[in-house]
């Protein structure tokens, strides 16, 4: 009997490529500068949970492409996420200590290193970026920029010392932003690498950013809840740490069950998404309908991961 695909199976498919691809993507680590070099790799190995590489192979597939036309850029995801999360942990941001289960890359290297280093992965990532062509870096550069990720790490910042101001509104601004356009730009780098130097339609992307926003929002909500829930042992992080510097997350401002139940919500609406990023991508390709029906099953099977996970 054929079971659906999950996104376990993809995962395990894909996860030595995608490691490859970004080993392969960073300067030789005896290139001088040596050290810099040498802080770019111990912050990207040994890696997270590679989930925007993930998201941009999947989206090639579901798009009707091969993922291994978007590796590169795949990887290159990867070292723009590193680098935020190189950032995030400096002292004059979140100042943590631990990351991926050891010292965070300013423990070892030093503020100034870890600041550049975090500089370098940001500038390679653009140049693996651009083997998908010119639709898929501004699709990474908007969604990483000031309306983007970075924008969401200024108001996430300034919530801290804002209490008064923490509203539903002004969180999921911020997840949306911060965690959501990162997510949602991998899913658009794949598509984009699946169709050429043109990039996919709008017909495509717009099901997919709709996708890819929902899974964010939903994967942002998971995060909150897990500080609370999570060991450091799961998390390769420090717990607690949101409760520590008074972030504004869900379990805050609703509590953890009525987290826990918008996370699921929304998760619910991304997958209810994946038919219709089926369906315009083969009207898109002159495929019959139907024809790319098998990447629904994944696209809602990684939607569910993003609240089910403990990582």
């Amino acid at each position: 009997m054929n079971t659906a695909p999950t996104f376990a199976d993809f995962v395990a498919r894909w996860a030595g490529p995608v490691e490859d691809a970004i080993a392969s993507l960073l300067p030789a680590v005896d290139a001088p500068p040596a050290r810099l070099h040498e802080a770019m790799r111990y912050a990207l190995f040994p890696g997270g949970k590679r989930l925007r590489p993930m998201l941009a192979l999947l989206a090639c597939e579901a798009v009707g492409g091969e993922p291994q036309r978007a590796l590169r850029a795949a990887a290159a995801l990867e070292c723009l996420h590193t680098y935020s999360l190189v950032h995030d942990d400096l002292p004059c941001m979140d100042d943590d200590d631990l990351r991926r289960g050891r010292l965070t890359c300013h423990k070892v290297y030093g503020e100034a290193l870890a600041l550049l280093a975090g500089d370098a992965l940001l500038t390679v990532a653009f140049e693996g970026a651009a083997t998908a062509g010119a639709a898929a870096v501004a699709a990474l550069a908007r969604g990483a920029g000031s309306l983007g990720m970075v924008g969401g790490q200024v108001e996430d910042l300034a919530a801290e010392g804002d209490p008064a101001g923490h509203t539903l509104a002004r969180l999921q601004w911020i997840h949306d932003h911060k965690t959501g356009k990162l997510i949602t730009a991998s899913l658009l780098v794949g598509a984009h690498a699946a169709a050429g130097p043109d990039g996919a339609p709008e017909t495509v992307i717009a099901p997919l950013r709709r996708f890819g926003d929902r899974l964010g929002r939903a994967f942002q909500i998971a995060d909150d809840c897990l500080d609370l829930t999570g060991t450091a042992a799961e998390l390769g992080k420090n717990p607690l740490a949101d409760v520590a510097l008074g972030k504004l997350t869900w379990p805050a401002l609703v509590g953890l069950e009525q987290s826990l139940a918008a996370a699921r919500a929304t998760v619910a609406e991304a997958q209810a998404e994946a038919p219709g990023i089926a369906a315009a991508a083969a009207s898109w390709r002159g495929l019959r309908p139907g024809a790319l029906d098998a990447a629904v099953a994944l696209l809602q099977d990684v939607a569910q991961y993003a609240v089910d996970r403990r990582r």
